[in-house]
């Protein structure tokens, strides 16, 4: 199957998304880490310098603190006065609520399910805790599932894996969301009918497009992404063990394990680095970064935040999650409560109104309500071009392909 290569072409919106995600990814753990902490007395903050790379900030850890002052509310050290300390602010402790329950909804069937893409049904914890912000697990979550869920968990060697009955796991949680998607679609349609090839009448699988602007059009474009989509679907639940690595059914097996592997996040995105460790357990190629910059109208690659980010482009329309999980929800309410204290400095807590029970936004003067900062997810810049390959033809090509992401 010819193969037609697209440029990288950045898309502001989905830029700004990942910021503001980045933004609330790093308070929301400092929030769980000063939450922790057994001591209440407040938390240095040259304690907390260490935690600037895990947090992802671009800035150091101490200016973040005090640019969110309706979070993190600066004090005297009882025994240092001169040391800049930490604590959490009322609005702090309403939301870390929120967030708790939030989380507890179904955070544990995402790690089942998350499971239940690897090969041995098993993964290092080493290599989940990266994903724990993304999936909106529980800090504890290695020690608290396995005791909540004793007929769905196992942690044994520092892996934590499903248990060999796994009789907590809810029918029909083995299939892929695309595969819901076209049962929602298709009434009375059968699990089976569901796995075969978009030629058929009866159950067309496709990935949603959503190329950048200028793609969708192109009659190249068109042809490859109708034989692509011909090509029988292979659930990522299933075993994929005798099919030919090499092979465009392959291939498609990949883009459709990615696909389900972001809609189980929270923010439908991931970094690419935690995608990394999970690599072999998924059965991905050691140069998986090729898929996304391939297949552009499913996936969207960005260097955004000094790191390299992976989003579904079909989980936003417009700047907006299509489908928001509450836990997301609390999380914007996060992000409100920072914006506020950026736009009010120090009379950030007296213009926030949180109701501990309702479900009330922020609440600022003059009957001012911010709403975040979306921006449309077709604001595409600069050029693309796109040529055909073949595929014995591409190795010396593809091995030039942007080295920053391989």
């Amino acid at each position: 199957m010819q193969k037609v290569r697209l440029k990288w072409v950045k898309n502001r919106g989905l830029d700004h998304i990942i910021a503001r995600t980045t933004s609330i990814r790093a308070s929301c753990l400092l929030l769980d880490h000063l939450a922790r902490l057994p001591s209440s007395s407040p938390v240095p903050a040259r304690s907390l310098a260490r935690l600037q790379k895990p947090l992802g900030l671009t800035v150091p850890v101490l200016r973040f603190l005090r640019r969110h002052p309706t979070l993190f509310a600066e004090t005297l050290h009882p025994r240092f006065p001169t040391l800049p300390s930490f604590s959490l602010t009322p609005a702090s402790d309403i939301l870390l609520g929120r967030l708790a329950r939030a989380s507890a909804l179904d955070s544990h069937l995402r790690l089942a399910r998350l499971l239940l893409l690897t090969r041995s049904k098993s993964l290092p914890l080493a290599s989940v805790l990266p994903l724990r912000f993304d999936l909106g697990l529980p800090y504890n979550f290695a020690a608290a599932f396995p005791v909540a869920h004793p007929d769905l968990f196992a942690v044994s060697n520092n892996h934590i894996s499903l248990s060999a009955t796994a009789s907590g796991l809810p029918e029909g949680i083995a299939i892929s969301s695309l595969q819901r998607r076209h049962a929602e679609a298709i009434e009375g349609a059968t699990y089976r009918a569901l796995s075969r090839p978009p030629s058929s009448s009866i159950a067309p699988l496709a990935f949603p497009m959503r190329f950048p602007r200028g793609y969708g059009g192109m009659k190249k474009v068109k042809a490859w992404m109708d034989k692509f989509h011909r090509l029988p679907y292979i659930s990522p639940y299933d075993d994929a063990s005798g099919i030919d690595p090499d092979s465009d059914i392959y291939e498609k097996r990949n883009i459709g394990l990615l696909h389900e592997l972001l809609g189980l996040m929270v923010h439908k995105m991931v970094r690419r680095n935690a995608i990394r460790l999970l690599r072999e357990e998924l059965g991905l190629p050691h140069k998986f970064t090729r898929l996304f910059t391939r297949y552009p109208g499913v996936f969207y690659l960005s260097l955004k935040c000094k790191t390299t980010t992976v989003v579904l482009r079909e989980g936003y329309e417009r700047g907006k999650l299509v489908e928001q999980h509450p836990l997301a929800a609390v999380r914007d309410k996060v992000f409100y409560v920072m914006r506020t204290g950026v736009l009010f400095r120090g009379k950030g807590l007296s213009k926030l109104v949180l109701d501990e029970d309702g479900d009330e936004e922020v609440v600022m003067d003059g009957d001012e309500e911010f709403h975040g900062e979306g921006m449309d997810e077709d604001a595409d810049v600069e050029c693309f071009g796109m040529d055909i390959v073949d595929n014995e033809d591409n190795t010396d090509d593809e091995d030039n392909e942007r080295d920053m992401y391989d």
